[in-house]
């Protein structure tokens, strides 16, 4: 028993003795600063956006294009039925079914409107029989009463000259009288041809009216111009075009047929890093949907107007990145995340953001011999800067403040100069770059004027 119980002191005390060990080692660790070593080799900048996968070309299922006509004026047409997007379809296969309430009541009001065409055009026809007819009848009483008066004075020659005299009077008159009668029948004429012509043509249109309309309402079911995958269209506002959703005559696409072999990835990058986007940068780009897969690409477009997207206050500038790479598990709107390579150094130095502290006049580091080594800074990316001097190739230097950090002495003080050499350059050059756009701005605002009429240049006044 004795035995058990100095064994059992034995093991217990062994164990204590650990532990204290143990806590010891484990306090020691975390008061130890964490370090890293400074890194020499290739440093790349990149602008990291997220984006959306989209084909470069696509063919679009549209309503029909009389639609566009002003003659049927119909303005609302809503999608009624839509196939689910990403079903594959074969030409001429079922799309979507368009909403016929308003086109029905189109081509009501076209019925009605034609009746009132076709009932103006018998009236008009009518009315223009009937007084060309009695305008015929005058023009025959005319001359018969001419005849009567070249009668009446064949008769007076035996009669007093004032008597034949009236009798010439009255052949005159009635001659005056029938060629009146005449010159207003022709006049008459060409203006029943004239109305005639009017209602004609306004019949005949509003008859070409209904034939476009019947035409329009046999085309309300949709199908599709060619073999590909359904993909709903986007409107401007961001939201896809679904079953309830309203096309305009002068956007009539319901859906689109994308080309899966070409894809572009959509993004939009901040006002601040715009300046470093150009054109024919490399790419990396990855998918969400397949972190695994990696692909590359190329800018080939870069907005130069900035624009406001929906539901947020920054501006930002529309970017194209076609991707180099085609991959049959690709689909549109699926989210890319894009890594815009904008420089590349080489064999350079660099080190952690986080290894880097400053004051007023200089940036410095924390070394592992107890020393704070001014050092002067070059460009950075995200995680990373480079050192122009101040540091080698393997130094190792503290990730955070060490103890006593404020005791610490200075070494590379002879660097503060160049520190202060190089912000003195970079502030003159903003200052030119400033000058140069305000120059450029008021360059633009006196062509302006000057293009403008009545604006201040030759010819006009200010």
């Amino acid at each position: 028993m004795k035995r058990r119980t100095l064994l059992f002191l034995i093991i217990l005390a062994a164990v204590i003795v650990a532990a204290m060990i143990y806590s010891a080692a484990s306090k020691e660790d975390s008061t130890k600063p964490l370090e890293t070593e400074v890194k020499q080799g290739e440093f790349e900048i990149l602008v990291t956006i997220t984006g959306e996968l989209q084909a470069q070309t696509s063919t679009d299922i549209t309503a029909p294009l009389l639609l566009r006509s002003r003659s049927l004026r119909i303005h609302r047409i809503k999608i009624q039925d839509l196939i689910a997007e990403g079903t594959v379809v074969d030409s001429g296969d079922y799309v979507a079914t368009l909403d016929r309430s308003e086109a029905d009541n189109t081509y009501k009001d076209i019925l009605d409107e034609l009746e009132v065409r076709e009932s103006d055009y018998t009236k008009t026809k009518l009315d223009t029989t009937i007084q060309l007819r009695t305008l015929r009848d005058e023009m025959i009483n005319l001359n018969f009463n001419m005849e009567e008066a070249e009668i009446t004075l064949e008769q007076s020659q035996f009669e007093p000259p004032a008597t034949i005299r009236q009798a010439k009077i009255n052949v005159d008159k009635a001659q005056r009288a029938y060629d009146q009668a005449v010159k207003n029948y022709q006049l008459r004429v060409q203006q029943a041809k004239a109305d005639m012509t009017e209602v004609t043509v306004d019949l005949s249109k509003q008859r070409r009216r209904k034939t476009q309309m019947e035409d329009v309402l046999q085309h309300f079911i949709i199908h599709a111009p060619a073999p590909g995958m359904v993909i709903y269209k986007r409107e401007w506002s961001g939201q896809k075009r679904t079953v309830g959703s309203e096309i305009s005559p002068w956007d009539l696409t319901v859906a689109t047929l994308p080309d899966m072999s070409t894809m572009i990835s959509k993004t939009y990058v901040n006002e601040i890093d715009i300046s470093k986007i150009k054109v024919g940068q490399q790419v990396r780009a990855g998918v969400d949907a397949f972190p695994e897969k990696q692909y590359t690409g190329v800018i080939t477009e870069v907005a130069n107007i900035g624009e406001q997207l929906p539901n947020t206050d920054a501006k930002v500038f529309e970017v194209v990145i076609k991707l180099n790479e085609s991959d049959p598990i690709l689909r549109p709107s699926m989210t890319t995340s894009n890594s815009i390579l904008t420089k590349r150094f080489e064999n350079v130095l660099y080190i952690p953001l986080e290894a880097v502290h400053s004051n007023d006049s200089m940036t410095y580091v924390y070394k592992r011999n107890n020393t704070k080594q001014v050092v002067v800074l070059d460009e950075a990316n995200e995680n990373e800067i480079i050192v122009e001097a101040g540091l080698a190739a393997g130094d190792k230097i503290l990730l955070s403040v060490p103890e006593g950090a404020e005791d610490l002495r200075f070494t590379g003080l002879e660097l503060v100069e160049v520190i202060r050499e190089k912000e003195a350059e970079k502030k003159r050059l903003e200052e030119e770059l400033k000058k140069q756009n305000e120059e450029q701005k008021n360059n633009r605002e006196q062509r302006r004027r000057m293009q403008t009429p009545g604006g201040e240049g030759p010819g006009g006044r200010s």
